[in-house]
């Protein structure tokens, strides 16, 4: 009995931080909008402190997974007399699933992270009750503008990381692995349908971008004011992520790919 009322509780929790983060969100982007130039402005920095500052990590972490990838894929394809097929594989894999994927967790661990911390400490030295004191809304304040941040970066990071993988692949194959570099692109644009693997690529890192935003955000609002309250948000932020990520990741490739 203790153990059905400890998972019950678990299922109280669950829905009612759900249903906080939830209502949290809502109100945020339905709060009275700013002068136009401030949200604008406001924006603009949560693009570059979300976005820009993990433009150099998406980029790394694209160019040593492109080169693994036709690496690997080159060992399992030369068993079946098919390396011409490298170029399909590499495409396939990381316009569907690895990029959208990786970017996502990569984001959630850069800028997720970041989000929730500066949150915290906001929070924690009485930033967000001084902004309720001179009349202004933090939800609208603070919360809108990095997640309309993360709703825009997000797709674009992935396309970043997209790019990156198939140029070092590409590389690698021609210089290192001896395919030919034709044969290479040709087979991708036979395999590579706009609609089917671009676009839907993009839809998943959509939904990806929302969910670690509205994670970390949720998070960083409601941690304890104190070192210790923003270093458990903070760690709850990354691995609730990470998990939403791969969790999605599945429904979202049985929706689009599936029979």
């Amino acid at each position: 009995m203790q153990q059905i009322a400890r998972l019950g509780r678990m299922g109280i929790t669950f829905t009612q931080s759900l249903g906080q983060s939830a209502l949290l969100l809502w109100m945020a982007l339905t709060a009275p909008p700013d002068r136009m130039s401030r949200e604008f402005r406001r924006l603009v920095t949560q693009l570059y402190f979300i976005g820009v500052n993990s433009v150099l990590i998406v980029m790394l972490s694209g160019l040593f997974i492109g080169m693994v990838l036709a690496l690997q894929g080159h060992t399992v394809l030369s068993r079946f007399g098919a390396v011409e097929a490298l170029g399909q594989l590499v495409s396939l894999t990381l316009l569907r699933e690895l990029g959208p994927v990786v970017a996502g967790l990569l984001y959630a661990g850069r800028a997720g992270s970041a989000i929730t911390a500066e949150l915290g400490f906001m929070k924690a030295t009485e930033q967000l009750s001084a902004l309720e004191m001179m009349g202004v809304d933090p939800l609208a304040h603070v919360l809108r503008p990095r997640f309309l941040a993360g709703l825009i970066s997000m797709p674009i990071l992935a396309q970043i990381f997209n790019a990156i993988a198939i140029i070092s692949a590409w590389v690698v194959s021609t210089e290192l692995l001896g395919i030919d570099s034709g044969s290479f692109w040709a087979n991708m644009q036979q395999v590579v349908d706009f609609r089917e693997d671009v676009v839907n690529g993009m839809i998943k890192a959509l939904v990806f971008g929302i969910v670690i935003t509205w994670v970390a955000l949720y998070q960083g609002y409601t941690a304890a004011p104190n070192t210790e309250g923003i270093n458990r948000s903070t760690t709850r932020s990354v691995v609730i992520s990470s998990l939403s990520v791969l969790a999605l990741d599945f429904i979202l490739t049985a929706l689009m790919f599936g029979d």
